[in-house]
């Protein structure tokens, strides 16, 4: 078991329930807390992609194929389990899709948040609750600065907008029910471009690259100019963990919303990233695409200095490291078909021991 003391020891036997657990950020959080030794129960509908990393990790946890919105069937969940902590990362995640198929974007991300908030309301249980949204949940002004949580929220596509839509609804919660003494409590989450081994998806920079490089093709971009906050998938999930910890300790001042991007030299374009991913693939090639693209924001920057001075979280992993892991895992499939996940949370925790961070030693 990796790091059973980090957080202060609170997810060991603890009673955590996290929907959305076959997806890329769930199923990492699924491997770290069960390393953590935790009493985990996922809720999420099966991964869409033959290849997907929850399947690959082989997890045995309570694993329950449940549509978030579907109320009655969550609810029984919860009171099955009586969770202590919930961590909501269920959603439609995709920009492209949520143009697709706008209704489906809404119901799941503005419904199913509503769904899980409502179950946690009554489920006594329950301490504390972390709902995960995203860093383009705010209104996009291609500023140069980084958004802060006091920023406006908004979104031009359905996904931008249904997830700032998640926000206002769990908001509404918070004042509305879960302010009382006995209520849980209730936070939300906004991390960058998470990038990481075991990403599969449609229309997402690394997943395409990788299966570009398989096929012997071009990768065909589609805004190569486009800026955005990458971290490794690790660093947003560590932010959350921290952040459960506080919830659970009854630190009621992190009861709100919570940036976790990367340090400023993160914040870089499209084509740059590729360029130093070439260093890691001398095959990688690229084109730009002309056909017509949806509209997806092109400057976008977070802000984490509250988490920073409030919480002591702070990121591990440059981003060199961060494409070095991220090739590293994919490179190990590849070759081998070898999944490194549980190796490279070791490589992590040992690097943030190794830089002093706050959460490894409390």
């Amino acid at each position: 078991m990796l790091g059973l003391t980090h957080f202060g020891g609170v997810y060991r036997g603890k009673r955590v329930l996290l929907t959305g657990h076959t997806g890329f950020k769930g199923s990492w959080l699924s491997l770290w807390l069960t390393e953590l030794g935790s009493n985990l129960t996922g809720i999420a509908l099966s991964p869409e992609t033959e290849l997907n990393h929850w399947d690959s990790l082989g997890l045995s946890i309570d694993d329950r194929r449940i549509d978030v919105r579907d109320l009655v069937e969550l609810q029984r969940v919860f009171d099955t389990t009586q969770p202590e902590v919930v961590f909501h990362l269920a959603a439609q995640p995709l920009v492209r899709r949520s143009y697709r198929d706008p209704i489906d974007t809404w119901s799941t991300n503005v419904m199913g948040t509503a769904n899980v908030l409502e179950a946690c309301r009554h489920q006594a249980s329950v301490k504390a609750v972390i709902v995960v949204t995203t860093d383009k949940c705010y209104e996009n002004q291609d500023w140069a600065w980084g958004y802060r949580e006091n920023d406006p929220l908004g979104g031009h596509d359905p996904y931008s907008a249904s997830k700032a839509a998640a926000e206002h609804v769990t908001a509404s919660y918070r004042s509305s029910f879960f302010h009382f003494d006995s209520s849980p409590l209730l936070a939300t989450a906004r991390a960058g471009n998470v990038i990481g081994g075991g990403d599969w998806s449609e229309d997402r920079l690394i997943p395409d690259l990788i299966r570009a490089i398989e096929k012997r093709q071009s990768l065909e971009v589609r805004a190569p100019q486009a800026t955005r906050p990458w971290q490794h998938v690790l660093e947003s999930l560590s932010g959350y963990l921290l952040l459960g910890q506080k919830l659970l300790g009854g630190e009621k001042s992190c009861a709100e919303a919570w940036n976790f991007g990367p340090e400023r030299e993160g914040n870089r374009s499209v084509s740059e990233v590729l360029t130093k991913l070439k260093g890691q693939w001398e095959t990688l090639c690229w084109h730009v695409t002309d056909q017509p693209q949806p509209h997806e924001a092109n400057l976008l920057y977070l802000d984490s200095a509250k988490a920073r001075s409030k919480l002591g979280w702070q990121p591990v992993w440059n981003l060199d490291v961060t494409l070095e892991k991220t090739a590293e895992w994919y490179r190990a499939w590849l070759l081998d078909k070898a999944i490194i996940s549980r190796r490279q949370l070791a490589d992590y925790l040992e690097a943030a021991a190794d830089a002093g961070i706050e959460w490894t030693n409390r």
